[in-house]
Order: structure tokens, then sequence, then C-alpha cells
């Protein structure tokens, strides 16, 4: 008989602490535009919309981070995840430390009627002078810790799915 608690089960809300859980969830915000709010206590600090970066399971070394160009979601940054489905079928995201909580809401682009909502990046505004590239992420960056943490496999290629 085995000691190991079984697995939880969640449908559309929940509350965990498991990295490997609070990583999961967190994956589909990955290269997505998402409304954040930083909250002390009951007073919000401060808030603002950013581009989901990185998603980093297994590196206690770096840290979390939001600004309006780059977030990057560290899961050793946080005690526990909340989440919830809203009544559009969109998740919202509260990430817990101690009394400090960030709201994470995906930002859906405006459709017009008898259009389908999709994820998609926000737009770059290239200006004259300046070239955009965007830079694949190589099976390398697994090894610098970002991706599952140790023992899961992602079923994906690529360190940031």
């Amino acid at each position: 008989m085995s000691t190991e608690q079984p697995a939880k089960f969640f449908v559309n809300a929940g509350l965990v602490s498991n990295p490997v859980d609070i990583y999961h969830l967190l994956r589909p915000l990955l290269r997505q535009t998402v409304a954040y709010r930083y909250l002390r206590g009951r007073e919000i600090v401060s808030h603002g919309t950013g581009w989901v970066e990185r998603i980093v399971a297994d590196r206690p070394d770096v840290s979390s981070f939001f600004t309006p160009l780059s977030i990057c979601l560290s899961v050793a940054s946080w005690e526990h995840l909340e989440f919830e489905t809203r009544p559009d079928q969109l998740i919202t995201y509260v990430l817990v430390q101690g009394d400090e909580r960030v709201v994470l809401e995906f930002v859906p682009p405006p459709v017009g009627e008898g259009e389908e909502m999709i994820q998609e990046p926000l737009p770059f505004q290239a200006t004259p002078g300046y070239i955009q590239m965007e830079l694949g992420a190589g099976d390398d960056a697994t090894a610098e810790g970002e991706g599952p943490p140790p023992g899961e496999t992602g079923g994906e290629a690529g360190a940031e799915s």
C-alpha cells in the first residue's frame, strides 16, 4: 500500500500548491497578453498589462517579475495558485505569497460580431530603422531549468511549452 496522497481532482476552479500543478496550470499563459494586478493585503499596489515571456518550473534562483514588456513566472516564487473559470470560459489566476497576491487575467483581442475569440500574441509595432525578430527556444533551455519539474514530461518540444 502506497503512502503517497492521491492526486487531487479539479474542474474549472481550485487551489493548488504542488509546483508541477502550478506549472501546468500556468502554461496556457505562455506568449499571451495578460492583465495583472499586484495586491498587498486588500490594497492594489500596481497593475498593468504585459506579455508572458517565460514560465520557469525548477529554478528557485529565478524570480517572477511583471512589466508591460515582459512577464516571467517562476513557480518557486509562490506558495500556491488559485484559479477560477469565468462565465466567458477564460481563467483568472491568483498567485499567492503570504499577504501578497498577483491576479492574472487573459486579455482577449477585440472581436467583431460573429467572430470567435482566439488567443494570440500582442502585436509588435515596428518603428523605422528597427527589424522585428522572434527567436525560437532551443531544446537546451530545458537544461537551464525551464519546463516541467524533474520527472515530468512536457509533451511538447521546446522549453517554454
